[in-house]
């Protein structure tokens, strides 16, 4: 599947030291479970945690869902062990934190190996001055995802973080369209009032129009409200098979532009159209599983 296509509405954080919570995503209708060894997990419960995301892979049961490790950085005493482990285990990725620079995500690459996906954090004011050279390296190493890192962001900003992020416009719209230039995933940061739902729902709402893959969670009761923000559309939906099946008809093979139901379609909205029903399909089939 086409690593933009495929469905990531909603990648829920869970700390790995709590088993409990992790057992139970197993059951949720998220896209993506992060098993978490950074933020959401104390200094002194560290190794805790990355024992339990090792179990946690290897006991499987997620269905569907990607299952990704979110390891400490490599200058952080935690580092190191936790790329080890999470080459034991074998996720679907490993989210590498504050990535800022090219080398960041070479020297992750060195210690993982190949084969090991790699989903990088955008979370730094750096990161922002090298957008393009890091969607090139992400190339170069096998980066799937970029994920942005919004509370961080924030924090080295000084900026007020709201619910309709006015500071963030700028990094969020410049990181998405670095990540598309590179055919990269991208997935927006999260929202940190719990109970704010109507908050969550606009917030998710500004994350799909400005065209993210889905939407980072630090709570099960988040996950719904995204999975219905990154649905497509069933007007779209319908559309989009309308577009495909018109470029698809013999007699219009190398043609660049259509009319179609009196509307001009060229052969980027034909891209556009395949990838909007692989999604689509994705989701479908992960409902019936």
């Amino acid at each position: 599947m086409n690593r933009i296509a495929r469905p990531r509405r909603s990648a829920l954080y869970l700390p790995a030291s709590n088993a409990r919570a992790v057992d139970k995503a197993r059951a949720l209708p998220c896209d993506v479970v992060i098993l978490d060894l950074e933020d959401a997990v104390a200094p002194d419960a560290k190794a805790e945690a990355r024992a339990g995301a090792v179990e946690a892979v290897k006991a499987g049961g997620f269905g569907g869902r990607e299952v990704v490790i979110r390891v400490n950085g490599l200058d952080t005493p935690w580092g190191e062990d936790d790329l080890a482990a999470a080459v034991a285990a074998r996720p679907d990725a490993v989210l590498i934190p504050k990535v800022s620079s090219p080398e960041d995500l070479s020297a992750a690459r060195a210690r993982l190996g190949e084969g090991l996906p790699i989903w990088a954090m955008i979370e730094t004011c750096a990161a922002m001055f090298r957008l393009d050279a890091l969607g090139v390296e992400s190339v170069n190493v096998g980066v799937d995802a970029w994920v942005i890192g919004s509370n961080d962001l924030a924090k080295e900003m000084r900026c007020v973080l709201t619910v309709d992020r006015e500071p963030l416009v700028t990094a969020l719209s410049l990181a998405l369209m670095a990540a598309r230039a590179h055919r990269l995933a991208i997935l927006d940061g999260v929202f940190n009032e719990i109970a704010d739902a109507e908050g969550l729902a606009r917030q998710c709402a500004q994350s799909a129009a400005f065209g993210f893959d889905g939407k980072t969670l630090i709570h099960p009761t988040q996950v719904e409200p995204a999975n219905a923000a990154f649905t497509p559309d069933p007007d779209a939906v319908a559309w989009a098979r309308t577009v495909v099946s018109a470029f698809e008809q013999p007699e219009n093979a190398g043609r660049g532009v259509l009319k179609v139901e009196g509307r001009m379609v060229e052969r980027l909205h034909f891209a556009e159209a395949k990838r909007l029903l692989s999604v689509a399909e994705a989701i479908a089939a992960r409902g019936a599983a």
